[in-house]
């Protein structure tokens, strides 16, 4: 079994779910209980989001190899970031990491490519919403990416920042992220959304969609347990 280092704190809204997802999946997995051998390295989401923003990608690269440098100094053999944004730079951390990096990125792909979609929306920060960094491999897939329009994803990043990180969730902006979904299904006729922000599914928990969503924080969980587990 591997140890998993975990960069967190990105927000920690989504690290908790992340740790507990983890901890009792493998559990269920192996059918027993069990702690598996975990560490993480917590960052500040507020620093993720400034440095994408600005598209300080050398800085950005640095701050969170520095955090994963840590994993493997505590022992991880296999480490992961707990959020979408800085995916932004995970080339270049894959290439410098000491240890293997699993993509939440590619998680998602793969299992867009599994259910056969062809035309995707994606909902997170300004930066993914408007970086390449989802669009290029989905589109090397096959699959197109759509967004919302300026006015929408100005909505959609403000309020990741300034409620969903600190951990607020209010109807009036949950019913609004429904509202930019559904308007998205009638007018870009994708045939389901991506929740490109670890921090999302606080929104559309218990929601009622017309079409289905990818979360991609589900996703990279189930991908983290099957690497660890892996001998």
């Amino acid at each position: 079994m591997k140890k998993l280092g975990l960069i967190g704190g990105v927000g920690p809204e989504s690290t908790i779910p992340y740790y507990r997802g983890i901890i009792y999946g493998v559990q269920k997995k192996l059918n027993k209980p069990f702690f598996p051998p975990l560490v993480i390295e917590s960052l500040s989401s507020f620093e993720v989001i400034r440095m994408s923003s600005q598209k300080d990608r050398e800085g950005l690269t640095k701050y969170l190899l520095k955090g994963i440098q840590n994993l493997a100094a505590a022992g991880a053999e296999v480490g992961a970031l707990a959020c979408n944004t800085g995916h932004i730079v995970f080339n270049e951390l894959q290439k410098q990491s000491p240890i293997p990096l699993v993509s939440i990125v590619e998680t998602a792909c793969a299992e867009a490519k599994r259910q056969g979609l062809k035309k995707i929306g994606l909902l997170g920060t300004a930066a993914t919403m408007e970086g390449n960094y989802f669009k290029i491999p989905f589109e090397e897939a096959g699959i197109e990416i759509k967004i919302p329009e300026q006015a929408e994803r100005d909505y959609i990043a403000d309020h990741i920042l300034n409620e969903l990180e600190l951990g607020i969730v209010k109807e009036e902006t949950a019913s609004h992220f429904v509202e930019i979904v559904e308007e998205m299904s009638k007018i870009q006729n994708i045939d389901a959304v991506i929740l490109g922000c670890t921090e999302l599914p606080l929104i559309f928990e218990g929601r009622n969609l017309s079409i289905p969503s990818l979360d991609t924080m589900q996703l990279h969980i189930q991908a983290l347990i099957k690497t660890i587990l892996e001998e």
